[in-house]
């Protein structure tokens, strides 16, 4: 799997960099972030119960600290979804820069 990882990353880092493809992948970065929240999120809900301590406070500080979590996973690219985001639509990007306007005449 480490291959396939690699492989995606790779061509993901070869699209062509223009200010586009800086923006997507700011913006890919982000979802990751985003989805890494939901799914956090979606874990702790799952869990057993409430604590003898749990309160609204405790709450608010795991929330704080589940969203700061999944911001540092997501800037160092832990599920590779922002790469296979850049992947797919940076080749979009480059490919419709690099097409020849077609004048019709």
């Amino acid at each position: 799997m480490s291959d396939a990882v690699s492989s995606t990353t790779a061509k993901a880092a070869a699209i062509q960099p223009t200010p586009q493809v800086d923006q997507l992948k700011k913006v890919a970065k982000q979802f990751e972030a985003v989805f890494l929240r939901q799914m956090i999120g979606s874990m702790r809900s799952a869990s057993d119960g409430e604590g003898i301590f749990d309160s609204s406070a405790t709450q608010q500080f795991r929330d704080m600290s589940d969203s700061k979590l999944a911001d540092n996973m997501a800037d160092k690219g832990v599920l590779h979804v922002a790469d296979l985001l850049v992947k797919q639509f940076g080749a979009r990007l480059s490919g419709a820069a690099a097409a020849p306007k077609d004048d019709g005449k």
